[in-house]
């Protein structure tokens, strides 16, 4: 449609009811659309005039999309918890093909790809980059720059799973490295493809609440005997690499990567920060986070601004419901969505629509807004700015 040059422009579908904000948003006078559909987009009346257009025989974009795009095979990595809840998601996404499975628990992996009927489990990681397409890196924090590295040098986009790396320099290295490959690079963050949180974004930056001056964001779990890994030093256990990718992403997408400065405050256990709070100064405004394993405490983020603040329940991160909250209570707005499943389905859908549109970076986490998430990582790790408690 875009390469045609008839569209002035072209508007990617997120949620449900955009076309509402869009026809409002871009003054729209004529909806139109297959007639196919008549009837079910009647309601716009309200908004502009439907117009029901016959359809040319012989022509559907349906066809032209199945003779034109060929499935992109993905291999996932890592046969844990999260990768558990992916390959059901990816059902939920056109030309996308699980082609198999590596875990360095061989065992592990074949009993992960007996139980979601996937065709192939790989003996190693080479065998399965030489098998597909793009990979899935499902596996603990300390391996993925490696693997990902791997991957992008045989040419194979990566989605790979939050945090993306644990420093700096090596999220540099590997956006670098997949530019010059020109392959796609995606952190999967699931919060930050949700249509609602998406949504939240543009409208505090339209400055319905004003300028923005405090972002507050905060999550934490109790997760008790179940806890392995997280809570081991030698993997990069601890609450703030586990979760911190999440409040510092409403934090980073509001407020920039410019910030002034970062201090942590922690709570130890065995090696591990069993609570983190951190704060965060920008030039213009400070932000805050707080973060708990086996330390509860409200999981809600509240974007403050000089007009007004937004307000989103916990659990935030599975953002479906948020509020506009002003001094005058009769102008208080709130905004209800719908989260399907678990989430993953809009990084997937994102992550293989940048493949198939050669887009090697998302608007919805920048490179430079990993690459800044990844700074604030490794200043904890080497303990800059950080007190004990």
């Amino acid at each position: 449609m875009k390469a045609t040059g008839l569209a002035d422009k072209i508007i990617i579908e997120d949620y449900v009811g955009q076309k509402i904000d869009d026809i409002q948003k871009y003054e729209v006078d004529i909806f139109a659309i297959g007639s196919d559909w008549v009837g079910k987009f009647d309601y716009l009346n309200e908004y502009c005039e439907v117009v029901y257009l016959p359809r040319t025989e012989g022509i559907s974009s349906t066809m032209l999309r199945e003779n034109l795009q060929e499935d992109v095979r993905i291999g996932i990595v890592g046969a844990g918890r999260i990768a558990e809840r992916f390959v059901p998601e990816t059902g939920f996404v056109n030309y996308v093909k699980v082609s198999g499975v590596y875990d360095i628990d061989h065992a592990k992996a074949t009993d992960f790809a007996q139980r979601h009927q996937l065709e192939k489990t790989y003996d190693s990681y080479e065998a399965l980059l030489e098998d597909v397409d793009c990979v899935y890196i499902a596996t603990p924090h300390l391996c993925h720059y490696r693997q990902c590295k791997e991957a992008l040098r045989r040419g194979k986009h990566v989605l790979c799973e939050t945090p993306l790396v644990l420093r700096g320099d090596e999220a540099r290295d590997l956006f670098e490295l997949a530019k010059n490959r020109k392959l796609v690079l995606m952190e999967a963050n699931k919060t930050a493809h949700a249509p609602a949180f998406n949504h939240l974004v543009t409208m505090v930056k339209s400055g319905l609440i004003g300028d923005v001056v405090d972002v507050s964001a905060s999550e934490s779990k109790l997760w008790g005997s179940r806890l392995t890994r997280e809570i081991d030093p030698n993997q990069a256990g601890g609450s703030f690499y586990e979760m911190g990718s999440y409040p510092l992403l409403p934090i980073i997408k509001l407020m920039g990567t410019h910030f002034v400065n970062v201090s942590f405050f922690s709570k130890m256990q065995d090696g591990v920060d069993v609570y983190t709070q951190g704060v965060i100064q920008y030039p213009h405004g400070v932000c805050s986070f707080k973060l708990g394993l086996g330390v509860k405490t409200e999981g809600n983020l509240v974007i403050s601004g000089t007009k007004g603040y937004a307000y989103v329940p916990s659990p935030w991160w599975l953002t479906d419901y948020y509020e506009f909250r002003f001094e005058d209570q009769n102008q208080n707005k709130k905004f209800f969505y719908k989260w399907d499943g678990s989430g993953l389905r809009y990084e997937i859908q994102e992550f293989i629509s940048c493949i198939f549109n050669h887009r090697l970076s998302t608007a919805r986490l920048r490179r430079r807004e990993s690459i800044a998430m990844a700074d604030i990582m490794q200043m904890f790790g080497e303990r800059k700015n950080v007190t004990l408690i």
